[in-house]
């Protein structure tokens, strides 16, 4: 290791102020993922550790750090859907964080409207502009490099409906940079959005413009 360089293992910790695995690993979208218990109750919650795994089938997944009421849920009905977070929702996702019982419909708590599904039963939040309808493929523990399991579990899900805001489509083409995407950092309150400012455009070697 030089002077340059702080070197650490994580099972011995990072010895900083926080944990810049997060913030290397980001920004990231956000997971905010909708689902329904056996009994009906609506849940809503965000997830920090989300991303698109597969194109054909479309395939997400999201990870939960602790078996939450979103992992019950989708163990028990199979669906579920996620939820584009734009900066004028970025407070109410907020709000959908807090630490309630299962009891509680987080649509109500963070004052959002539910809008119905075309495939699946679980809702969707009405005001996002984008949404994707999904059905359980996996869901898997973590484990560790030597086989221990970690209390984290991974949900993967084939999205089987998509919903998209009209006015998003740019010659059919969706606009991510007019959409206001909200992204995950890694500080304990950072968060990012995307804009057109940050666009740029790069084509693969041999790709058509």
């Amino acid at each position: 290791m030089t002077a340059s360089t702080h070197f650490y293992e994580p099972r011995n910790g990072h010895g900083l102020p926080h944990d810049p695995f997060n913030a290397i690993v980001g920004p990231r979208p956000i997971g905010w993922i909708a689902s329904l218990s056996g009994d009906g109750i609506p849940n809503l919650a965000p997830y920090s550790f989300f991303n698109a795994f597969n194109y054909v089938p479309p395939i997400v997944g999201f990870a939960s750090i602790g078996y939450k009421d979103s992992i019950r849920n989708i163990e028990e009905t199979g669906e579920f859907t996620w939820n584009l977070v734009t900066r004028p929702l970025a407070e109410r996702m907020n709000a959908t964080c807090a630490q309630v019982g299962p009891e509680v419909d987080e649509f109500a708590l963070a004052g959002l409207d539910s809008a119905p599904s075309r495939i699946v039963a679980a809702p969707r939040v009405a005001a996002t502009p984008v949404a994707f309808e999904c059905r359980r493929t996996q869901v898997i523990q973590l484990q560790r490099a030597d086989g221990a399991t970690v209390p984290t579990w991974l949900v993967l899900g084939e999205v089987v409906g998509v919903h998209i805001a009209r006015a998003l489509l740019k010659d059919g083409v969706y606009d991510t940079a007019h959409a206001g995407h909200v992204l995950r950092g890694g500080g304990p309150a950072d968060y990012f959005a995307v804009g057109p400012e940050q666009l740029f455009h790069m084509f693969r070697p041999g790709a058509r413009p």
